[in-house]
């Protein structure tokens, strides 16, 4: 008997064996990069990365396509990718405005205020791409307690030259791919975000470098930001989580010191390493001023970077200090811009039925700037090209603006409208400020299609500047002119539109008179249909 259930014992376990796909490879890795700044703040970008090693998305067209198993990468973030056959995911949500000025490029680009999602899915099967878009808006919505199901052909458009897709599968490379991009400025990232954002981690919150993710800390900074990015190589699949915020250590040391810690920052430090992550590495930036002490020593150093370990120091927490600095003076007058390019975007105009958009492109470079730009604004706003104006230093320049695709607002099949988008090229010449302006006119809105907050105004969405390549086929009429371009994509601040808004004061008003009367009518007639009269004799 004993013989028997072991030989049915191994009969199972050589099925199984031969029965269970073979599992990809996945490895993970996390990161984390601190950038004092001159201005006293901190800037800190953490990065969990997931490969899930020969992997590759689902084609739409195949049905039965065999299933994939996850160990380090997050089963449920898997589930939504495979559902909807989707290539490359970006999905951001930030909260405050990113000063470029004073903190350079962001290491991670997207940090445009509000929610930004973009996807790139292969076209084809039984579903639509705009079919397959509201499904996983809808679910991105649910995972992250977002209200991603906003998103929808009110605020999507198809901006390929802004948003290139990155890779593609070999096995897809015939495969069309169609793009879906969306923004809600008016989404506000919070605890509800970042808890569901910590469980797509290996170890979550209780090790690696996610310990120091302290929501109270992190939400009382003055940005931040989580971002959650999908790629498809030929190495596999790619996951990158990323959270970045810009601390203050001088607002929070009653205005005197910039000296800080892990324990001051974050209110926490690394006491356990993830066991599961390939590397675990924190690089320290380098201030340009020295005079500063560092605590721990670094495991390694260069001229620009120090970098630690976790799993060499644990606990782990690195403390920088200006022991001759008693109080903390800010640079006067302020330091040079630490991007080439400055962008400045306004919206003129007292009336509620018109205004002016105004955006000065200001280049701080000894040499011409060619950057993308493009406006993707809500049909409460039309813009009217033939009144755009482009000019450096009060003089008309038409020839610093080419290739310029212009979609007004249409109407869409539910009787809605989508979004208007405008995308060009400009060339900055050197050390110059270029302006542009167009007139606007506000739409009228029913009064069922007001928010809640009607009187605050409307949010538009930030404007993008991307990188473009010098020559656009071949040869372009400002050739001459172009010089470099800049490295990663740039997002300016959102606008607030004020519309014509209708006196909500009034329905209030004739409902409580309204109430009021039939209340008073009401009482007075019931009374006289109710109430019985009868003679009561008095008694000595």
């Amino acid at each position: 008997m004993a013989k028997k259930t072991l030989a049915l014992t191994l009969a199972m376990t050589l099925y199984v064996v031969q029965t269970t796909p073979t599992t990809p490879q996945e490895r993970y890795h996390e990161d984390l990069t601190i950038r004092p700044l001159t201005d006293g703040k901190v800037v800190t970008a953490f990065t969990f990365t997931t490969l899930l090693g020969g992997a590759s998305p689902r084609d739409p067209r195949d049905a039965e396509s065999s299933a994939q198993h996850y160990t380090l990468f997050p089963l449920t973030l898997g589930q939504i990718l495979r559902e909807y056959s989707v290539t490359e995911l970006h999905l951001s949500l930030n909260a405050g405005k990113w000063n470029y000025n004073s903190w350079g490029f962001p290491d991670h680009p997207s940090v445009g205020t509000g929610a930004e999602l973009w996807a790139w899915m292969a076209d084809g099967g039984p579903l639509s791409v705009d079919n397959r878009w509201m499904g996983l808006r809808n679910a991105l919505a649910g995972l992250f307690c977002a209200s991603l199901g906003s998103l929808d052909d009110r605020r999507t458009s198809s901006p390929a030259s802004a948003f290139p897709l990155s890779s593609v599968p070999i096995s897809h490379d015939s495969t069309p791919y169609a793009l879906r991009h969306a923004t809600l400025p008016s989404e506000h990232v919070c605890t509800e975000n970042l808890t569901p954002f910590l469980k797509l981690l290996p170890c979550k919150s209780r090790a690696g470098l996610a310990r120091l993710l302290d929501p109270q800390r992190v939400f009382d900074t003055d940005w931040h930001g989580l971002g959650v990015h999908v790629r498809s190589t030929e190495a596999g699949i790619e996951l990158s989580l990323g959270a970045q915020a810009v601390f203050d250590p001088v607002r929070r040391n009653g205005g005197k010191r910039r000296d800080w810690s892990f324990q001051s920052l974050f209110d926490r430090q690394i006491d356990v390493s993830c066991p599961v992550a390939s590397s675990s590495t924190i690089h320290l930036v380098v201030p340009d001023i020295r005079g500063y002490n560092l605590s721990p020593e670094p495991v390694a150093s260069n001229d620009t970077v120090n970098i630690y370990s976790p799993t060499s120091h644990v606990p782990l927490d690195i403390t920088m200090s200006w022991p001759e600095e008693y109080t903390f003076k800010y640079p006067l007058p302020p330091p040079a811009p630490q991007t080439p390019l400055s962008v400045k975007r306004t919206l003129y105009g007292s009336s509620q039925t018109r205004g002016v958009l105004f955006v000065s492109f200001s280049n701080n470079d000894h040499s011409p700037i060619t950057v993308g730009y493009l406006e993707t604004l809500p049909a409460l706003v039309t813009l009217w090209m033939h009144t755009m104006k482009v000019d450096v230093g009060g003089i008309a320049r038409d020839d610093l603006m080419s290739d310029m695709i212009y979609h007004p607002p249409l109407l869409l099949a539910n009787g809605h409208h989508g979004p208007s988008t405008l995308q060009t090229t400009l060339t900055i010449p050197a050390k110059s400020t270029l302006r542009l302006s167009v007139d606007l006119s506000k739409t009228f809105l029913k009064y069922t299609e007001h928010p809640p907050d009607a009187m605050r105004g409307w949010d538009l969405p930030p404007a993008v500047l991307f990188p473009v390549p010098l020559l656009l086929d071949g040869e372009r009429a400002n050739a001459s002119l172009a010089g470099q371009s800049i490295p990663k994509r740039m997002y300016t601040p959102t606008l607030l539109v004020d519309l014509a808004t209708p006196d909500f004061s009034m329905p209030y008003n004739v409902i409580i008179l309204s109430c009021t009367l039939m209340t008073l009518i009401f009482g007075s007639i019931f009374n006289l249909l109710t109430r019985k009269w009868t003679i009561v004799k008095m008694v000595d």
